[in-house]
């Protein structure tokens, strides 16, 4: 299997390839996320792993774009970011994007009212938001996370992101997508 890390900095995902515009982390190719083509040929990838990176690109649609071109047909990518209600994700200067748990519905079919922003077809494997320890001890996490399982109980993460999650606040989103080509 072979495996990307995108922005892998100094802690490069073991057995990856590391990809980074920093010459002095651990990367094995150093080049600028936000240009594109990277240095890679078509389907070269079977997992792209990307933490705490894509908050920091100018263009999430052409990096995306990019991700999914790398990548094997029916490869995964993986995304972790702040959620957009952390403050972390406002803390840091170098954010350009603040996201949410739908921030990458374009790509998955789910807005076909906006499919004209891209021709990427991703199929959600899995979108995890943690909360901070007193919330995952109260069950919230549980419940917000519910529609992994059970699809028909989004309602309760749409809820709690359009309406709670400035006072039950989230502090990561990992996405999981497979890319269908």
């Amino acid at each position: 299997m072979k495996i990307l890390d995108i922005g892998c900095g100094k802690h490069k995902t073991p057995g990856a390839v590391g990809l980074d515009s920093n010459p002095r982390t651990g990367a094995d190719v150093v080049h600028d996320l936000d240009r594109v083509p990277y240095p890679f040929p078509d389907n070269e990838f079977d997992v792209i792993v990307g933490n705490q990176v894509i908050e920091h690109l100018e263009d999430v649609l052409a990096v995306v774009a990019e991700l999914h071109r790398i990548t094997k047909p029916g490869g995964v990518i993986r995304l972790d970011t702040p959620h957009y209600s952390d403050i972390a994700s406002y803390t840091d200067p170098t954010h350009k994007h603040h996201l949410t748990t739908e921030s990458f519905a374009y790509f998955c079919g789910e807005r076909p009212d906006f499919d004209f922003y891209s021709e990427v077809r991703l199929r959600p494997r899995l979108i995890r938001v943690t909360l901070l320890k007193l919330w995952r001890a109260l069950g919230v996490e549980l419940l917000v996370n519910s529609c992994n399982r059970y699809p028909s109980l989004r309602f309760f993460r749409r809820f709690w992101e359009s309406y709670l999650c400035y006072v039950v606040r989230g502090k990561t989103i990992y996405f999981e997508f497979e890319v269908i080509k």
